[in-house]
């Protein structure tokens, strides 16, 4: 049976997770879930420091998730294994099959090869359960345990034997106070070896994408969609996890940038976030969704398209069916009605009338939907003051929506002429506009 929704008082305005309630009681109940693949020696490791957590026994449990290896994994009692065919690395629905098997509503995520140190678990699940919409990643730090003893407490011998961890990583966490400031781009520093949330949003946003089938990209693809959704981000660097061997970033041989490649194209074929999402390539899903007020003038609306697309090239256009009989061929635009919200989107652009703009002014209007203090709606409006263009950051919109309140993103009204964007003239014809002299 799915989590109940949370009450409206468990939520905070933008990603202010450091305005998380306080609550009294027991701690959440957690459900660790380690993926594991062939891996035996680093399992029993990590798995030796679960067993030494501070969060209470009682309410933690453990699932290994094993992604087929040829042999199953030994685990000790009380550890719950769960396994799948080997059908390429599915990590993804490795860690779905863990989340599944558990009752925790509290949902930790480790891989086999990432020693957790004693005071993860109670670290890393504390904004989860305060805040059911938070994303919470931990501190991975590096090591050569290797040659350490199973039962080492990682603490004292992940420091002593420690391995450079990514810069771009620690300089990321630290530019957005441990994602305090995170905006589209923050999924960059998510990782998934350690992260938790709980389980209410893992299964309201659908858990892991379990198409991934080779290395890489599930976790970022993860939380962008958990952003986009109305998660929380934080980094929470008091739940610190040691990673057996070098950071993957520091591997330069053929077929570690073959790995990257694919890693790179199977996110940018999934998530339409700044960072991911290709600039001209039509590889990714549509974003933003546009839609039209009805009886607008074919000619400047055609016009506003052509301007839009030229600036958000990914941009998927729902208009009526003479507007789409026109443009027949361009596979960008729909007859057919939408509901944003209901889509997988990230930003919605209504136009109220058409409007046109350089190629800065409409991708400056979607930073601003992008950005750390986003509004979940700005209406742009024309000289006489009549509305032009709603844009609005659905994330906040669905938040907005999922609570019953109006008070947890600004909601702007401006003047379009700061941003670039004026009405089409209406004896703008679309030859003049094509060719360039009006």
């Amino acid at each position: 049976m799915s989590p109940a929704q949370p009450s409206a008082g468990s939520t905070v305005p933008g990603n202010r997770w450091d305005l998380a309630p306080r609550r009294s009681g027991p701690p959440p109940t957690v459900t660790v879930v380690v993926t594991h693949y062939e891996q035996p020696r680093e399992l029993a490791r990590t798995l030796h420091a679960i067993a030494r957590q501070t969060h209470p026994a009682d309410r933690l449990e453990v699932v290994v998730a094993d992604d087929g290896s040829a042999v199953a994994p030994a685990v000790p009692a009380g550890v719950r294994l769960v396994r799948q065919a080997d059908r390429g690395f599915r990590a993804a629905a490795a860690r779905n099959l863990g989340a599944a098997a558990g009752t925790g509503e509290v949902l930790a995520f480790l891989d086999a090869d990432t020693t957790p140190e004693p005071g993860y678990v109670a670290a890393v699940s504390r904004l989860p359960h305060l805040l059911p919409e938070a994303l919470v990643v931990g501190r991975r730090r590096h090591a050569d345990l290797s040659a350490v003893p199973l039962d080492a407490p990682v603490e004292e011998a992940g420091p002593a034997h420690e391995l450079p961890s990514p810069a771009w990583l620690a300089d990321g966490h630290a530019r957005t106070r441990d994602l305090l400031d995170a905006d589209d781009t923050s999924y960059r520093y998510v990782l998934s070896a350690v992260a938790a949330c709980s389980r209410w949003l893992h299964e309201t946003i659908g858990g892991f994408d379990p198409t991934f089938t080779t290395y890489g990209g599930e976790d970022w693809e993860w939380a962008a969609r958990a952003w986009r959704h109305g998660a929380l981000l934080a980094h929470e660097p008091a739940a610190v996890a040691w990673h057996d061997g070098p950071d993957f970033a520091g591997r330069s041989t053929a077929a570690d940038r073959e790995r990257a490649l694919a890693e790179t194209l199977a996110i940018a074929r999934r998530v339409a976030a700044p960072g991911a999402a290709p600039r001209g390539l039509l590889l990714g899903p549509a974003d933003p969704v546009v839609t039209v007020a009805d009886d607008l003038d074919p000619t400047g609306l055609l016009v506003a398209l052509d301007s839009l697309l030229a600036a958000l090239p990914a941009a998927r256009v729902h208009v009526d069916g003479a507007t789409a009989d026109l443009l027949a061929g361009d596979p960008r635009v729909r007859a057919d009605p939408v509901e944003p919200v209901a889509t997988d989107a990230a930003w919605h652009l209504h136009l109220h009338a058409p409007a046109r703009g350089p190629v800065d002014a409409w991708r400056g209007l979607v930073d601003r939907l992008a950005g750390p203090d986003a509004p979940a709606r700005l209406l742009l409006t024309g000289p006489a003051g009549d509305p032009l263009v709603t844009a609005r950051a659905l994330r906040g919109v669905r938040r907005q929506e999922r609570w019953g309140r109006t008070d947890l993103f600004p909601d702007l009204t401006e003047p379009a002429a700061g941003t670039g964007l004026a009405p089409v003239p209406p004896t703008t014809s679309l030859e003049a506009h094509l060719g360039g002299w009006g």
